[in-house]
């Protein structure tokens, strides 16, 4: 008899809890003929919140183009709207050849450090993170190295300790700005401290910006690469957020600063977007007509706009709850709650979730699942109208008061 085809040893390591054991046992519960409240992922399409018209018409009029291949690096006209886009926001040198399109920003993401990562190399990611960044560095053979984001501080990252945490190993700075989990805006002078550090050490900057117009009670965003021009900065964007688009797996890379200083692992890149042939072709085809629209986004966060309204319910909700606290996000889609462990019994933050899904079939996501190291915190994404959030935070309630120390 032969053996068990098992999966390769490097996956033991990786983690994605989004999509992880939770979302199985809901789509098990869901065949039992019950229906769960799934704030887990930010997709905004599944909530009623759909691309602008212009976005769209930008692939329609545009999908017997897109019936062969690209350039590997993507279509010229949405190449340079992405150079222009980032030019007129203080970004230096930028051109076309200097912008890549992917299949989503998680496409990008893996191939930043597939080129770029030997064994043994570390990158420095925040904690908590959007966890694909540690599973891509960890699956690339690098070692993600989780650096502090302060939650008194409304989890503005530590500049201290993420120069404290850097070795002759380190290769890459990732910053995510605005933050996913926690809805953290950075501000000036905490990016200036960050890319100083990348400054000191010689690091590759990443900067995963896909929330850069999601910003609450203005709150401003500095593109990291507009404040560095003297730094090869990566920043990474798309359409999936900003733009409603999720499903159309639109996104682009752009790479400014002193390039000649990173040739070789351009070419590197350049190698695996020619292996994938091109990104989505129809897709890109949109991009133009959403950098150019911020006319279906700004309403949604003004006082009374629908993201606004609904970040301002949930947010009331859950820190009416007994032993539940949240700092206020500034940006980004999700709610990122503390559970008081002198108020609530809680050791392991998985079980908890998993628990809150038998007994409510409310499906929420650990703070763990993050990278977080301490298990007292669960995101909820603030997505869904205000009566889905209602009837969320009060399973969620009705859960903790049976788990009251």
């Amino acid at each position: 008899m032969s053996s068990a085809v098992r999966q390769a040893d490097r996956l033991r390591t990786v983690r994605y809890d989004i999509r992880g054991p939770l979302l199985r046992r809901a789509r098990e519960i869901e065949a039992a003929g019950h229906e769960v409240v799934k704030l887990n992922i930010g997709n905004p399409a599944a909530w009623g919140m759909h691309a602008p018209d212009a976005v769209v018409q930008g692939l329609v009029e545009h999908i017997h183009d897109a019936e062969g291949y690209s350039d590997a690096r993507g279509v010229l006209v949405a190449r340079e709207a992405v150079a222009d886009y980032y030019t007129g926001r203080g970004v230096e040198g930028l051109g076309p050849d200097h912008v890549m399109l992917g299949n989503g920003v998680s496409e990008l993401i893996v191939m930043t450090l597939q080129a770029l990562l030997d064994p043994g190399d570390e990158v420095l990611v925040p904690a908590p993170d959007y966890p694909l960044w540690t599973g891509a560095v960890r699956l690339s053979g690098g070692t993600a190295v989780h650096y502090r984001c302060d939650e008194d501080a409304g989890w503005q990252p530590d500049v201290a300790d993420v120069a404290a945490r850097v070795t002759p190993a380190t290769k890459a700075l990732v910053i995510i700005n605005p933050n996913n989990p926690t809805g953290a805006v950075y501000s000036r002078e905490v990016l200036l401290g960050l890319l100083e550090v990348a400054r000191q050490h010689g690091l590759l900057v990443l900067a995963d910006e896909i929330y850069d117009h999601i910003l609450f009670d203005g709150a401003v965003h500095e593109h990291a690469a507009a404040l560095a021009p003297d730094l090869v900065v990566l920043t990474l964007c798309g359409l999936s957020k900003n733009h409603r688009a999720a499903g159309f797996r639109s996104a682009w890379m752009a790479v400014s600063g002193p390039r000649e200083r990173a040739a070789d692992y351009l070419d590197g890149l350049e190698l695996l977007a020619n292996m994938r042939m091109c990104p989505n072709v129809p897709a890109q085809h949109a991009v133009a007509a959403a950098l150019a629209d911020r006319a279906s986004i700004d309403p949604l966060l003004a006082p009374g706009g629908r993201l606004r309204e609904q970040r301002d319910h949930a947010l009331r909700r859950l820190r009416a709850i007994p032993g539940v606290s949240c700092v206020e996000p500034r940006g980004a889609l999700y709610l990122f709650a503390k559970l008081d462990r002198d108020v609530i019994a809680v050791d392991d933050d998985e079980a908890l979730v998993m628990d809150l899904l038998n007994a409510e079939h409310l499906l929420l996501t650990h703070g763990t699942g993050f990278n977080l190291p301490t298990p007292d915190h669960l995101r909820m994404v603030f997505l869904a109208p205000v009566d889905v959030l209602d009837d969320a935070a009060d399973r969620l309630e009705r859960f903790l008061a049976g788990r009251q120390r």
